[in-house]
């Protein structure tokens, strides 16, 4: 336990129970409920145990074809390239992506949800670029329509947590549930020996929930838990990236039958801050080639995103003041003014806070 009494290992949560409609499953439901809400307020992460839900093969073969398309010449991986679309949607080669002014050691490829009357003229208004590789689209749209039905399980499962009632649960589901989510694929060659960057600088989910299934390799996630008091510095001798911020960063290793889960900053607004998106990075000095396939779960292009009811009842409860503290967010603008950094600022990464 660290000075502040809290935890240093990333909760499990198990979603089965939402996955029954069961009487007697009530109890589980809402012990799930509740271990969602701890996890969200204390670590901004989790580990979700899909095996009730996904075969674990599924995500495997996920992997296996992702390693396929990267190990292809760089001229067939070139012709996705994002250049060809809206800047959003395609592939990007290795080093392109920038955070925080410096190159990212990884390459990927970004898919997003299919739009009416695509336009590449527009910020993320144009159309998917698929690999040719036998059974990719048709395995990874298979997991698209997984992963969104899942964001909504969980979903009303944090509603529930937040002591929602059913009325605001059905008033939350309407602002998600067309989601405009978002996929990358992306791969990470090891870091160069002496290398004082990141496969993926520190940076934090800037929408809903994301669902990372990454492959076996140890020791690359890493998680910076918020632990206020804390004299453990940062041992992995890199440059620092939580500014003044007191804790320490942890590895968040891979566990079979589970994606590694986070919240964004869409539940930032939601929470009224009671809930904080989680900074993490990529630091890959194995001597594998890594990858990772993370389905960002996020509100409807439309979606008002606004400080929820349920969150100022409970501040009033504890005596707190109930006035929200958050502007309401229209979700698609604040999307094309993330994505849209890659129309006007050089050197500036789309993954940017």
């Amino acid at each position: 336990m660290t000075s502040a009494g809290l935890s240093n290992t990333l909760p499990i949560i198990d979603i089965a129970p939402f996955l029954t409609t069961d009487p007697q499953d009530a109890d589980k439901r809402a012990a799930t409920a509740a271990a969602l809400h701890s996890a969200c307020v204390e670590f901004g992460f989790f580990y979700l145990n899909l095996d009730a839900y996904v075969d674990r093969s599924e995500a495997a073969e996920l992997a296996r074809l992702a390693k396929e398309f990267f190990a292809l010449p760089q001229e067939e991986k070139d012709k996705l390239s994002l250049k060809n679309q809206d800047s959003a949607r395609g592939y990007a080669r290795l080093n392109e992506n920038v955070t925080n002014g410096k190159a990212d050691a990884h390459e990927g490829l970004d898919l997003y949800k299919p739009v009416d009357k695509p336009d590449k003229t527009k910020p993320v208004w144009g159309e998917n670029q698929w690999p040719t590789v036998p059974g990719f689209r048709k395995k990874y749209e298979i997991w698209v329509e997984k992963m969104k039905v899942l964001g909504l399980v969980v979903m009303e499962a944090m509603s529930i947590g937040l002591g929602m009632t059913r009325e605001e649960w059905a008033e939350l589901r309407s602002q998600v549930d067309d989601s405009f989510w978002v996929m990358r694929v992306i791969g990470y060659p090891p870091l160069p020996k002496g290398h004082d960057g990141f496969s993926c600088g520190a940076h934090k989910d800037y929408g809903c929930l994301t669902f990372l299934y990454a492959d076996p390799t140890p020791s690359a996630l890493q998680v910076f838990l918020r632990r206020p008091g804390t004299t453990e510095a940062d041992k992995t001798g890199l440059p620092s990236e939580q500014g003044s911020e007191k804790g320490v960063w942890i590895s968040a290793d891979p566990i079979p039958g589970c994606v590694v889960c986070n919240i964004g900053e869409m539940w930032e607004t939601w929470t009224d801050g009671l809930y904080r998106s989680t900074l993490h990075r990529v630091v890959h000095r194995g001597s594998n080639y890594r990858v990772s396939v993370p389905f960002f779960f996020e509100p409807n292009f439309n979606a008002l995103v606004k400080p929820l009811d349920a969150v100022a009842r409970t501040k009033a409860n504890e005596g707190i003041d109930p006035t929200p503290t958050r502007k309401p967010i229209v979700y698609g603008d604040f999307l094309v003014s993330k994505v849209g950094n890659n129309f006007a600022v050089e050197g500036k990464g789309r993954y940017d806070s």
